[in-house]
């Protein structure tokens, strides 16, 4: 039996849930240490089709599958098709949010545990004006963070939460909803988890459970040498971290990456910038792409940033390998039919981003 789906609106400053939409047609995707996406279709003039009560950034999407939420976030545009009669609404998952929000007053801290700096940051938005992110999961990890900015940078909070996640030691994360009230109120937690992910679960063997729809294989990231320059000494120099993969550059010839972040301040930050760009790119990355075959798994049997086993011989493609799922991509049509599409990476390049410690 195919599960069931549908959409409620809620507020998003509350988590109150306003409406159940009538819904056409549903697309939502998770994306590793990022917002994910949702696509959700509605009669154009449907009663629930109310500009009054469904306005971008202010009113959020959830989405159930057999009445518990599979994808929460934001609802930021909207896009009516009058010949069609239909109204396309577009969502980002919560992760926007704090795309908008800034370090208005800056912020300092120094070598403290990157768990308590997430939850500091947290509260420090969740009290004005915020959305309520849960961080009641969040635990310690045992590596110690120094963040420094002034006020007159206006550091974006999103970007500082995906900084001090790809570092080594970093982190995965993601927003989970969850019921506060079943059908009332929808709440959302963050969750932070190892970058060497979840033990595989699941094998994905090609025309057995899953169909392999391609395979791309990227070098774009190789490096032999990472520079990473941070901000300025207040002399015209900036500071500089490096770091080198000689057994790399033993095989191929010299290449060099260079990254640049202004508001860092500490060269060991950087050097670790620099390992970790040197990590990423330590060997060519598989991606493969495939599409799940229907009724045997639910989307959130792949979580991004977890490993799964593929299984796939199509002549020059032989992967007999883990891989980290990097999206999970779910679409639902109007007769309720439910595709899942998974989008992979090389397990090298998350675990090698770890710390080896």
């Amino acid at each position: 039996m195919s599960a069931h789906y549908s959409v409620v609106q809620t507020d998003v400053k509350t988590g109150n849930v306003v409406a159940t939409l009538p819904v056409t047609a549903i697309q939502f995707t998770h994306s590793l240490n990022a917002a994910g996406t949702a696509t959700v279709g509605i009669p154009l003039f449907a009663p629930e089709a109310d500009p009054e009560s469904l306005a971008p950034g202010v009113s959020g999407l959830a989405i159930l599958r057999d009445g518990a939420p599979v994808w929460a976030g934001i609802l930021w545009a909207l896009a009516a098709d009058i010949d069609g009669g239909t109204l396309s609404l577009s969502a980002s998952g919560f992760h926007s949010h704090y795309q908008g929000r800034h370090f208005v007053n800056g912020w300092s801290a120094k070598s403290l545990e990157q768990a308590n700096i997430i939850k500091a940051w947290f509260a420090y938005f969740n009290a004005d004006n915020g959305i309520g992110t849960d961080v009641s999961l969040v635990q310690p990890t045992g590596h110690l963070r120094t963040t420094v900015w002034t006020r007159y940078e206006l550091k974006n909070a999103a970007e500082a939460i995906g900084e001090l996640a790809d570092n080594i030691g970093g982190f995965n994360f993601r927003y989970v909803p969850y019921w506060v009230t079943p059908g009332k109120k929808l709440g959302h937690r963050f969750v932070m988890t190892s970058r060497s992910g979840v033990a595989a679960s699941h094998t994905l063997t090609h025309r057995v459970n899953a169909n392999v729809t391609g395979v791309s294989y990227d070098s774009t990231a190789l490096c032999t040498v990472a520079y990473a320059t941070g901000a300025d000494k207040g002399n015209g120099e900036k500071l500089v971290g490096i770091f080198e993969n000689a057994s790399l550059a033993a095989r191929m010839p010299e290449r060099v990456m260079v990254g640049s972040y202004t508001d860092v301040k500490e060269t060991q930050t950087l050097i670790d910038k620099a390992q970790a760009t040197i990590n990423a790119g330590a060997v060519p990355v598989a991606i493969p792409e495939l599409t799940l075959y229907p009724g045997q798994f639910s989307p959130l049997d792949f979580v991004p940033g977890d490993v799964t086993a593929i299984n796939v011989d199509a002549g020059y493609v032989a992967l007999y390998d883990e891989f980290v799922v990097t999206e999970c991509a779910t679409t639902v049509d109007a007769n309720g039919n439910e595709s899942i599409k998974l989008a992979l990476a090389s397990k090298e390049l998350w675990s090698n981003a770890t710390n080896p410690s």
